[in-house]
């Protein structure tokens, strides 16, 4: 549930996390607590300091970019994987979360400042995580399927919004059409081909989302 928090965007990166606040808030004893933040130091979601307690980690620039970058081979190696064992069941099943991630998209691109912008934002990005899982579940991979999740999650707060100039109007449509152009390739038994939309596909949330973080913060420093 902490971590859902934190993937989430409700626990923003750098809050401090105190386990007699977090005790009270879940109804259980300070011995669970101190288990699960150990468990979420060593996903890399929260960090232990000295004399400050733990805090939600705060990306840089290049923790970023390292992580999407494990991203993107090990997200290419699963979908080629995929790609040798598609089923028509598998397809259909793609095809439903990709028409989803595409609602979502277009929500998102014209999509006014309120209230349910959190919620929209966490809802695209499960349907993203969505898309994806369907080719992580066909590849049957569990050990490289962690590694690749646990990349995955390094970034908390998918409820980051920007407001959609025409810049992020392109990275949003690319985005959308990338998924469109991994299910055909799957579709059609392109296995390099799917590999290759993989690997460019992730490298391209990446631009996505660092856009996105430099639209809602001049601060965000690419260091």
């Amino acid at each position: 549930m902490i971590e859902e928090a934190i993937v989430s965007g409700e626990l923003a990166p750098g809050s401090v996390l105190r386990q007699e606040q977090l005790s009270e808030r879940f109804g259980v004893s300070r011995t669970p607590v101190r288990e699960a933040l150990r468990r979420l130091a060593a996903l890399g979601l929260v960090s232990f300091e000295p004399n400050k307690g733990v805090r939600v980690r705060t990306l840089s620039f290049d923790d970023l970019r390292e992580a999407f970058l494990v991203r993107a081979e090990l997200e290419a190696l699963v979908t080629e994987i995929a790609a040798r064992k598609w089923t028509p069941e598998a397809l259909v099943e793609l095809e439903e979360c990709e028409k989803r991630f595409a609602r979502l998209t277009k929500e998102v691109r014209s999509h006014e400042p309120g209230g349910s912008r959190r919620s929209l934002m966490s809802d695209w990005m499960r349907a993203n995580h969505a898309f994806h899982d369907v080719i992580y579940r066909l590849a049957d991979v569990p050990y490289i399927e962690s590694v690749a999740k646990g990349a995955r999650r390094t970034f908390s707060g998918p409820t980051v919004w920007a407001p959609v100039d025409d810049e992020l109007e392109r990275l949003y449509e690319r985005n959308q059409a990338e998924h469109r152009a991994i299910r055909s390739a799957l579709a059609a038994g392109s296995v390099a081909g799917a590999r290759e939309l993989a690997h460019e596909h992730v490298m391209h949330s990446f631009e996505l989302l660092t856009t996105i973080l430099e639209h809602v913060s001049s601060d965000w420093a690419r260091t």
